[in-house]
């Protein structure tokens, strides 16, 4: 007769691993519908009040946003990747706000390079930049809201072919 060992809890195989990639996918894809929007809507109100050099500015304000979007999109995966939770606690934070530093200072660096361009209407790219801003919180609100994403990262019963130990406590 062969003695059997004690279960002992397993971790779960890298495909049962929560993952917030199917959040952000779906965050961006929102995104995208609302920069065609913000580039639609900006660019026939930028014609309507300073024509083309309007138009512009509204397509510029929309182009900024959607990059930096994308930005931080691409930082929560690869921090996702990188910093493994719990352990990785500070590579993961570090990633996430180390691109939100550097989105910071190269959105100083473009406002502040951008304010003498003549062919940019200052006030109609800022207008389209807030609205775009506001619009991705709105997005990512959205897309969280109907994300599904498990608090925990557990083997549940039956995913590791192992019978659960029974203690005293469970009676």
């Amino acid at each position: 007769m062969t003695e059997s060992k004690p279960s002992k809890p397993t971790e779960p195989s890298a495909q049962n691993r929560a993952s917030d990639a199917p959040l952000i996918l779906r965050a961006v894809r929102y995104g995208a519908i609302l920069t065609v929007a913000v580039i639609v809507i900006g660019g026939v109100i930028g014609f309507l009040v300073d024509g083309t050099t309007g138009l512009i500015s509204a397509l510029v304000g929309a182009g900024v946003t959607a990059i930096f979007m994308g930005l931080t999109a691409v930082s929560f995966l690869v921090a996702g990747r990188l910093g493994r939770l719990p352990e990785g606690i500070v590579i993961y934070y570090g990633i996430i706000l180390g691109t939100f530093v550097v989105k910071f200072i190269v959105f100083l660096v473009l406002i502040i390079s951008l304010r003498s361009a003549h062919w940019l209407n200052p006030t109609i790219f800022g207008l389209t930049t807030i609205a775009a801003v506001l619009g991705t919180l709105v997005v990512d609100v959205l897309a969280l809201q109907r994300g599904r994403v498990p608090y925990v990262d557990v083997a549940l019963p039956g995913e590791a072919g192992d019978t659960p130990v029974k203690s005293s406590e469970d009676s």
